[in-house]
């Protein structure tokens, strides 16, 4: 698997953690320390996308449909349920999105990466994450049908 990232307006960062995590990122504005503290970010927070656009709407489908289910179950007045959903998913998404996650080396602990990349008039274009292993698939090997399909092919 690869990432290929071209730019002639903006800048690009690479962050490698250990020998086990690697980010790439595609970034406007700011400076080479702040690439490489949001690669770390991403290096430790492992964010899905960007932003809420690149998250997938059947993901966000499927946490609205159980918000509902858990707030119906728990006794909520039916009037209240969308309202329910809606925070929770917001909460999924500020989990699962650079933008919405709080930047792992806020002093305050409270400021997010879309708020630190607007107070340096930076954005994040683009990133990519690879972890060792991921995406290899092992073989399974079924050894009952492997010799059943063996004396079936001796027998006949």
């Amino acid at each position: 698997r690869f990432e290929r990232y071209e730019t002639t307006t903006g800048n690009l960062s690479s962050y490698l953690h250990g020998s086990k995590i690697g980010v790439l990122l595609n970034f406007t504005g700011g400076d080479d320390e702040l690439g490489r503290d949001i690669s770390m970010h991403i290096a430790a927070s492992k964010p899905r996308s960007v932003d809420a656009s690149g998250v997938n709407p059947e993901e966000i489908e499927t946490e609205r449909r159980i918000a509902i289910e858990k707030a119906r179950e728990g006794g909520k007045p039916e009037a209240m349920l969308e309202k329910i959903a809606e925070g929770t998913v917001n909460k999924f998404l500020r989990e699962v999105t650079l933008m919405g996650q709080v930047f792992v080396k806020a002093e305050d602990g409270k400021q997010t990466i879309e708020q630190l990349l607007k107070s340096r008039g930076a954005s994040v274009t683009a990133f990519q994450m690879f972890v060792v292993g991921e995406g290899i698939e092992k073989k399974v090997e079924d050894y009952a049908a492997e010799v059943a399909a063996t004396i079936a092919a001796a027998q006949g």
